[in-house]
C-alpha cells in the first residue's frame, strides 16, 4: 500500500514539474516574440508632405447639343401639295415659301363669301337709310347689320385659311430631308421636313445638387465632342429654378457659336464646368487612397509609424484628388506600399 502511495506521489510531482516547465517555456517564448516584434524591420514606403495649394476645381459632365431653334414643318390645312419650293439640305430664309397646297376650292369659297358680303353690305346700307326715315324699326336694322358683319367674318375666315395653303419658313436655317412629293395629300399631322437653325447651339447638362449654389449665369465653360480634339467655348445663359427630386441634379443650359456648322444637334458633349478656386486645397495622389466600406482611407506617417485616417474627398484630376476633411497641412501622406500596411506598423518614409 505504501509502495502504491509512493508511486502516486512521484507521478504527481512529475506532472507538476512538467506543468511548471511548460509555463516557464511559454513565458520565455512570449518574451522572445515580443522582443522580436519590437525590433521588426520598418517597411520602406514613399510619401509626400501635404502643402496647401491653389486648385481650380472643374466638374466633368456629359451634356447634349441641341439646335438653337428647331421645328417640324407641317401644313395647317389638309390638301394636295401643288408645288415644293425648297431643296433638301439647303439653307432657307425666314418668310421663304416652302410648299403650296392646292387652293382652288378655298378660292371658290372666298368668291362666294365676298358676294354674300357685298349683298349684306348693300342691305345694311339700305336699312340704315330706311331707319333714318323711320320706315323700319331699330330691330330690323340691327338684323341687317348683324348679317353684314357675319358675312364679313366669313370672308376673313376663308382668307385666313387660304393664306395657310402657302407654308413659309418661320426662321432662317437649314432644312432637312422632305417626306412628301408633289401631289401628296397632307394633313396637319404630316411632317414635311425639319428646319434647324444651327448658327448657335445649346448645350444642356445637369450638375449634382451640392454644386447648385456655385452656379452663375454668364459663366464660361469648355466642351469637346466625339471625333474631334477641338475645344469649344460656351456661356451659361439659363438655370432651372429647382433641383430635380428624382435625380437630385440641377439642369443648366449654355449657348455656343457655331458659324462653321461643326457642332451637330443631337450629339453628346463632354463638358468641363469650372467652379470657384480653392486657395488652400489639399491634394493627394490617387494611389494613396484605399477604398473601404464606408468611404476611403489614407495612411500617414506619425512618429515613425503608419496611422490610418478616414477621409472625405472632392473633385479629381488625372493624378490627384482633393481631400476635404481628415487631413491637415504638414501631414506626411504615404503613397506606395499602402495596400499591405497596417495601423501602427513601423515605416521608413522616402519623401518625393
Amino acid at each position: 500500500m505504501k509502495v502504491k502511495n509512493i508511486v502516486y506521489l512521484v507521478l504527481i510531482v512529475a506532472l507538476g514539474g512538467l506543468i511548471a516547465y511548460r509555463i516557464s517555456a511559454n513565458k520565455e517564448k512570449n518574451s522572445e516574440g515580443k522582443g522580436k516584434g519590437d525590433g521588426k524591420k520598418a517597411a520602406m514606403v514613399a510619401g509626400i508632405v501635404l502643402k496647401p495649394q491653389v486648385f481650380s476645381d472643374n466638374l466633368s459632365l456629359s451634356g447634349s447639343i441641341e439646335a438653337n431653334e428647331q421645328v417640324e414643318i407641317r401644313s395647317e390645312v389638309s390638301g394636295i401639295v401643288e408645288s415644293i419650293n425648297f431643296n433638301e439640305g439647303t439653307h432657307v430664309t425666314q418668310g421663304q415659301m416652302l410648299f403650296k397646297i392646292n387652293d382652288l376650292e378655298l378660292r371658290a369659297q372666298l368668291s362666294q363669301a365676298k358676294t354674300k358680303q357685298a349683298l349684306a353690305s348693300e342691305n345694311e346700307r339700305r336699312a340704315k337709310l330706311l331707319l333714318q326715315k323711320e320706315a323700319i324699326s331699330q330691330e330690323e336694322y340691327d338684323i341687317a347689320s348683324a348679317d353684314f358683319r357675319s358675312a364679313q367674318a366669313q370672308t376673313q375666315l376663308i382668307q385666313a385659311q387660304l393664306a395657310k395653303t402657302s407654308v413659309k419658313a418661320p426662321f432662317s436655317g437649314k432644312i432637312g430631308l422632305r417626306s412628301i412629293s408633289k401631289g401628296t395629300y397632307v394633313t396637319p399631322t404630316t411632317v414635311v421636313a425639319k428646319l434647324v437653325n444651327m448658327n448657335q447651339v445649346k448645350i444642356t447638362f445637369s450638375i449634382p445638387e451640392k454644386y447648385a449654389t456655385q452656379m452663375k449665369v454668364n459663366a464660361t465653360l469648355s466642351f469637346t465632342v466625339a471625333g474631334s480634339k477641338e475645344q469649344f467655348k460656351a456661356k451659361v445663359y439659363a438655370v432651372e429654378p429647382e433641383v430635380d427630386v428624382t435625380t437630385r441634379t440641377l439642369q443648366m443650359r449654355a449657348v455656343a457659336e457655331n458659324p462653321d456648322g461643326k457642332l451637330l444637334p443631337g450629339t453628346y458633349a463632354n463638358v468641363a464646368l469650372p467652379l470657384e478656386n480653392i486657395n488652400d486645397a489639399l491634394l493627394v495622389p490617387t494611389e494613396a487612397l484605399i477604398p473601404i466600406q464606408n468611404g476611403k482611407k489614407i495612411f500617414i506617417s506619425e512618429n515613425g509609424k503608419a496611422k490610418e485616417i478616414v477621409v472625405t474627398t472632392g473633385a479629381r484630376t488625372d493624378k490627384n484628388i482633393l481631400v476635404t476633411s481628415g487631413l491637415k497641412a504638414g501631414d506626411t501622406v504615404l503613397t506606395s506600399g499602402v495596400m499591405t500596411l497596417k495601423n501602427d506598423a513601423p515605416v521608413k518614409v522616402t519623401l518625393k
